[in-house]
């Protein structure tokens, strides 16, 4: 069941079911769920340069300022993947693309002309373990990701640098939009220190402003993404939201993580115990996650507990079984 179909379906059960018959636990729209957390735009009319944010930017999490000429500003994930991917197509590159987390990697990867090939991450990520190719080759991970609900493991990122071992020509693409902490976890910062990452972050979700403002942070031979970058920079209106929210607003991905932990505890008091067994451990203890992967069709949620659940097709093709409960529904909120 595609995203689209199952919101439809789930407006039907919603709607025909009897009052309180059917516990919401499939919401996915963070920013309808934390709309009154959502920083209000600045007034002003002033003229913000892309330096000084890269910079602001550099410092909130810990990275070196001097890395500035690397920090590429972007008007989110999405269009910094737009342009990393045109540039890919450019280069004849091979492309990995996580199979069941996000189902616009593949649509940016199309538009852009790429056929990606596909790994699976549920429940567990299982990286491509086909020949090196004589041309560059791009892996795609999320971390924390979605709908795992949790950081890449130790043994993970293990794994993903011997991936890039394998081959001189080799890198990684990690998009990070779903670590509200500052620094980014150690499994990011440890994948940044091979030198063959580029890194993938913008305000979307620990300020709920999507499509405004992101950075991508190039490596240091990535000169030509560097240019393309600078070819197609936000406006000054979203430059401007950015400063704020970088500096007036610095405390709200911290908000947004401890509404989410309240949320997501109170859905684990609404679930029975031997659900709440069946959640895979690590989701429980990521900080600000509201995905919670269960080993448990999404029929069988809905038929024997009364729960309404993801199921994992709608995160994209996959051949798990389970299903994704969240924590974003009214029924959980303050």
């Amino acid at each position: 069941m595609r995203f689209d179909e199952f919101q439809a379906y789930r407006q039907r059960q919603l709607e025909e079911g009897a009052p309180g018959s059917l516990l919401d636990a499939a919401e996915t729209n963070l920013y309808r769920a934390l709309a009154a957390i959502r920083p209000e735009p600045p007034v002003g009319t002033h003229t913000v340069y892309r330096c000084d944010l890269a910079r602001a930017w550099l410092r909130r999490f810990e990275l070196p300022e001097e890395w500035s000429r690397r920090a590429m500003v972007s008007r989110g994930v999405r269009h910094g993947l737009g342009v990393v991917f045109r540039q890919l197509h450019d280069e004849r590159a091979r492309l990995w693309l996580p199979s069941d987390v996000y189902p616009v990697y593949f649509e940016l990867a199309h538009a852009a002309g790429l056929t990606p090939d596909a790994y699976p991450t549920l429940p567990a990520p299982v990286l491509p373990d086909a020949q090196a190719e004589d041309r560059p080759e791009y892996l795609l991970i999320a971390n924390p990701t979605k709908p795992l609900g949790r950081c890449l493991s130790e043994a993970e990122c293990d794994a993903l640098i011997a991936w890039l071992e394998g081959a001189p020509g080799r890198r990684l693409l990690i998009d990070a939009v779903y670590d509200l902490g500052a620094p980014f976890s150690a499994g990011t910062r440890r994948l940044l220190g091979t030198g063959r990452a580029i890194l993938l972050h913008s305000v979307t979700k620990g300020w709920l402003w999507p499509r405004t403002f992101g950075v991508v942070l190039l490596g240091e031979g990535d000169a030509e993404l560097a240019a393309a970058f600078r070819e197609n920079a936000p406006s000054q209106e979203q430059l401007r939201i950015a400063e704020s929210l970088l500096g007036e607003h610095a405390g709200t991905p911290g908000r947004v993580a401890d509404e989410l932990a309240v949320r997501a505890q109170r859905l684990l008091d609404r679930l029975p115990p031997e659900l709440r067994a069946a959640i895979l451990e690590e989701s429980l203890t990521s900080p600000g996650n509201y995905f919670f992967p269960v080993d448990i069709p999404a029929e069988t949620l809905q038929r024997d507990y009364g729960v309404l659940a993801l199921p994992a097709s709608v995160f994209g093709e996959t051949a798990w079984q389970g299903s994704v409960l969240t924590s974003l529904s009214d029924t959980f909120g303050s």
